[in-house]
């Protein structure tokens, strides 16, 4: 009996005590252009991104959370831009969340309203930095940098 309770705490420990995988995605247009989504959330500015489903990997979750919130297609993943763990991150729930630039192309489509208010494609210069949801400022700070961050 006492096995048997725990493996039940390590079960669920497991299940509720772990952090969340997800990422997040630094989309760039043809033009060059940084395309971000305003949560409805929250109302602030972020870049594409999501949970990992079970069964996917970071490329599969990368592909269709952009298409979900931006109706673009993802051509290329160029480079990991960081690994983000801190368990402040995100004010919701503990999650780590794993940053790429990619290549993109199509029309802008705001596709996930319940999610997603707007979606918005920016020059480098015209970025809101200062309205960004969770940690993307440090996020797009390091892309911009070129650094390949763990943190």
């Amino acid at each position: 009996m006492r096995r048997t309770w725990l493996f039940i705490q390590t079960v669920l420990g497991i299940i509720f005590r772990h952090p969340v995988t997800g990422t997040s995605i630094v989309p760039i247009l043809p033009d060059g252009r940084i395309v971000l989504v305003r949560r409805c959330d929250d109302g602030k500015w972020g870049l594409p991104g999501g949970i990992v489903n079970w069964g996917q990997d970071i490329p599969t979750t990368a592909r269709r959370e952009l298409a979900e919130e931006t109706g673009l297609e993802l051509v290329k993943i160029r480079r990991l831009v960081g690994v983000y763990s801190a368990p402040d991150r995100d004010p919701r729930i503990h999650s780590i969340c794993i940053l790429v630039e990619a290549d993109v192309q199509g029309t802008i489509q705001l596709e996930d309203p319940l999610e997603i208010s707007e979606v918005q494609a920016f020059e480098r210069s015209t970025l809101p930095r200062q309205n960004l949801s969770h940690d993307h400022e440090q996020q797009l700070q390091d892309y911009f940098e070129g650094k390949t961050t763990v943190a």
